[in-house]
């Protein structure tokens, strides 16, 4: 391993597979007269690989091969990997976002770093951001460094000019890549997304595809392409059949596109209709308490009583997690059990006045730094948790399978590992009651992989902003359920007690979707949510190879350059 190799290993950097390196040149580079760049040449495999396809199309690549690369090191790699093929390029030690645009390019080809918003600060971020916005965009704080990148490469490309990039897979569902899709289908008239059901990189959890954005725009649609790992990119051929997505608003997320069948325009005819609305319809979502020290303010009731704390002191808590709300309502006596077994049921939340317990587990504290933990330096005093009022449901945030809404009858304050769900009054009293029963059915699995986004390791997440759009049944067709739903109750829980929650949706949807969706329907919506879930928990597992190559978009590393 060359010392260059690893330093980029110690930047996060990781190697993209060859075959996608070549299959992204063969794609680009059409003609001997093209000019190509690669914005972010770690040690040139992408220069290679474009100069070998130029070869082939019996053009000399001198003077058409231009690369920039953030780190001096990698880039004197990458001058004599390319001298060592009997090639020559022009490379450029820079900083991408501090390169003018000059569209001059046929193609623009590369795997762009990808830092998120995190370690992403700065004059790295401030550059970035600015360079986005000569197109208009004008992104988020919480935009990873590949959104800015993007949308800065595409200005380099002379008119009906190519891009070609390996990206996160987010560009298809985050809520901060909306402007980078509105902007690729307003500057393109071409937009096509290879996706793999496998991951490519190994050892890797983020998840990649493949951007193929040529001509001028705009379009309403973009194109999916899927394959199971890069060694099938071969097969792919220019005029295969792709699924095509044509989203309401080009901002919109694009994983819609990867579910089987008419999935989703069943859902969307439900919606339409009126029978299924945004859980907003419902009430107001919100994240928990954040303590700052979950460890330290969320006790056991054994561990509250050997600190002789005041019960005063405590308050009533949904311990730390999720697992305990996959039913459908958690009780006071189930909650006492719970404390009972050493969940953490009790919140270190005291008045101003400390019992004697109280001020010795202060002092506990500060003796190991809580109080110099974020959340807790920046309140007075540091040991009192500000507090969100109990809320009428709790909502699960991060999801193997579905998002769980699970009634809160015992009144207990919750943590922002879980959302809270306040009901509005008029529907308070049927929400509660049967809300969580009615929400496990087929089209809200469905809503939840389209809205949720999903994380390495196969996890769905909802921030609150997604939760409020996640297709639940309306007040109207809940009372119409009403009778039905309670029948089935029992046994709902039982499936759930024994873990068979595919059999408890099978019971729901036959009792509430024939009232809004025929047969046919309910095939079509089973069908979505199988496609999508297996493909999510197909990306959580550790499969794929790479061989040789650049240094990819991964994880980690340092904005600007290669990774």
């Amino acid at each position: 391993m060359s010392s260059s190799t690893s330093a980029g290993k110690a930047r996060g950097a990781y190697f993209t597979p060859e075959a996608l390196c070549r299959f992204l040149v063969t794609w680009a580079i059409r003609t001997p007269d093209d000019r190509v760049l690669e914005p972010a040449a770690g040690e040139a495999a992408f220069l290679l690989a474009a100069a070998s396809r130029l070869a082939e199309l019996s053009a000399d690549p001198a003077g058409r091969l231009t690369g920039v690369e953030l780190h001096a090191e990698s880039a004197d790699t990458a001058r004599q990997a390319v001298r060592d093929r009997g090639y020559a390029a022009e490379l450029r030690v820079a900083n991408f976002f501090a390169v003018p645009p000059e569209p001059a390019y046929d193609a623009v080809v590369g795997n762009p770093p990808y830092v998120r918003y995190q370690g992403f600060t700065g004059a790295d971020r401030a550059m970035s951001r600015a360079a986005a916005l000569r197109a208009g965009v004008r992104l988020t704080n919480l935009a990873s460094s590949w959104a800015a990148f993007t949308v800065h490469a595409a200005l380099f490309l002379a008119p009906g000019g190519r891009l070609g990039l390996v990206l996160p897979a987010e560009l298809l569902s985050v809520n901060y890549a909306a402007q980078v899709r509105e902007f690729l289908m307003r500057r393109f008239a071409r937009v096509r997304i290879v996706v793999f059901t496998e991951r490519v990189f190994p050892g890797v959890l983020e998840e990649v595809v493949l951007l193929l954005a040529e001509g001028e725009g705009p379009t309403d649609h973009c194109e999916l392409v899927q394959v199971r790992d890069a060694d099938q990119l071969e097969a792919i051929t220019p005029g295969q059949a792709a699924a095509r997505w044509a989203p309401a608003s080009a901002a919109d997320k694009w994983i819609g596109a990867l579910a089987p069948g008419r999935a989703v325009e069943v859902l969307d005819t439900l919606g339409r209709d009126q029978a299924f609305t945004p859980l907003s319809r419902w009430g107001r979502i919100s994240l928990g308490m954040v303590t700052g020290a979950n460890s330290f303010f969320a006790l056991s009731p054994a561990t509250a009583r050997r600190l002789h704390l005041d019960v005063g002191e405590l308050l009533p808590l949904s311990p730390p997690g999720s697992r305990h709300l996959r039913a459908l309502r958690l009780s006071r006596q189930q909650w006492t059990a719970l404390g009972d077994h050493g969940a953490s049921t009790r919140l270190f939340r005291p008045p101003d006045q400390l019992s004697s317990g109280g001020r010795r587990y202060v002092a506990y504290g500060e003796a190991i730094g809580v109080e110099r933990a974020y959340k807790c330096r920046i309140r007075t005093p540091w040991w009192r948790v500000p507090l969100v009022r109990t809320a009428d449901v709790l909502l699960t945030y991060m999801n193997a399978d579905t998002p769980r809404l699970c009634a809160n009858p015992a009144g207990l304050y919750h943590l922002n590992s879980v959302h809270g769900l306040y009901l509005d009054d008029a529907v308070r009293d049927l929400g509660a009651a049967l809300l969580p029963l009615a929400a496990l059915n087929s089209a809200t699995a469905l809503g939840a992989e389209l809205v949720g986004r999903s994380y390495g390791g196969g996890m769905l997440k909802l921030e609150p902003r997604e939760a409020a759009r996640l297709p639940v049944p309306s007040p109207a067709l809940l009372a119409a359920a009403a009778p039905g739903l309670r029948r089935i109750e029992a046994n709902v829980r039982a499936d759930l007690a024994a873990g068979r929650p595919a059999d408890a949706v099978e019971r729901v949807d036959a009792v509430l979707l024939p009232l809004a969706a025929g047969a046919a329907g309910i095939e079509e919506l089973r069908a979505g949510v199988a496609g999508l879930r297996g493909r999510r928990a197909a990306r959580g597992g550790t499969r794929g190879t790479a061989s040789g190559g650049t240094r990819g978009t991964a994880s980690g590393g340092t904005g600007g350059g290669t990774r």
